[in-house]
């Protein structure tokens, strides 16, 4: 596949350091250890799969990188940068610029078209109009949407809905995606192929993926799969 202007312009993914991490929540008389002493380095442009059972601390701790949580304890260094040392201010500027995010539930605006919904994390890191426009219907007909631009959410498959939801993540050319169940709402057929979506972008542009699934055959097409149980690393291994 050719490589498009976004590609090129696209900088070197994160490097992820996770430290002893702790995340804990209070449920009534007990407290539930989300995630419990973590530790994991992500390399520059590794493609990592985090498996488990639901409430194995997957969705924490992509939460967690992503800077929509605050962990407890430990440390979480993305590019040299302790994330818990940010201020609010610069921890949301972390979050438009270095960090795309992906979830089972798409999370598009539905009174928003296609392209409306891609420029939106543009517009909160300040891209001026005409660039969030032209960057927006780009990567549009990347995902092969370019038909589409007009369409709203309902008016899409669940499929289409999901490829509008990569190209909104990646719109900011983010050097880390996260991406939560990306094929949890999907069937097979198009959860295949969200998928092989989303491995040749980010490969193409060098960058650093960490995806939570149930799926065993689509954890296998990472770099490494990481299993989680009771919010704790059990293993690791290359696929």
């Amino acid at each position: 596949m050719k490589e498009s202007s976004g590609a090129a312009t696209q900088r070197r993914g994160s490097e992820v350091q996770l430290s002893n991490l702790h995340r804990r929540f209070p449920m009534g008389e007990e407290i539930v250890r989300a995630v419990n002493g973590v530790s994991l380095k992500v390399d520059s442009g590794e493609c990592v799969a985090l498996v488990g059972s639901s409430g194995s601390g997957k969705s924490t701790l992509l939460h967690l990188i992503g800077g929509l949580d605050i962990r407890d304890e430990g440390s979480i260094v993305v590019d040299g940068q302790e994330l818990g040392a940010l201020s609010a201010a610069k921890l949301a500027k972390y979050r438009a610029n270095t960090v795309g995010f992906i979830f089972q539930s798409f999370h598009l605006l539905p009174h928003r078209t296609a392209q409306e919904n891609v420029e939106l994390p543009m517009t909160v890191a300040g891209l001026p109009r005409a660039e969030r426009k032209a960057r927006a219907e780009e990567i549009l007909k990347e995902v092969g949407l370019g038909s589409r631009l007009k369409h709203r959410p309902a008016q899409m498959s669940g499929g289409e809905r999901q490829r509008v939801a990569i190209a909104r993540a990646l719109g900011n050319r983010p050097s880390l995606l996260v991406a939560d169940e990306p094929t949890g709402n999907l069937d097979s057929v198009n959860g295949d192929r969200v998928m092989d979506l989303l491995f040749q972008l980010t490969k193409e542009r060098g960058v650093t993926l960490i995806y939570a699934t149930h799926d065993m055959q689509l954890a296998a097409k990472a770099d490494r799969m990481i299993r989680m149980k009771d919010g704790s690393m059990v293993d690791g291994e290359k696929s």
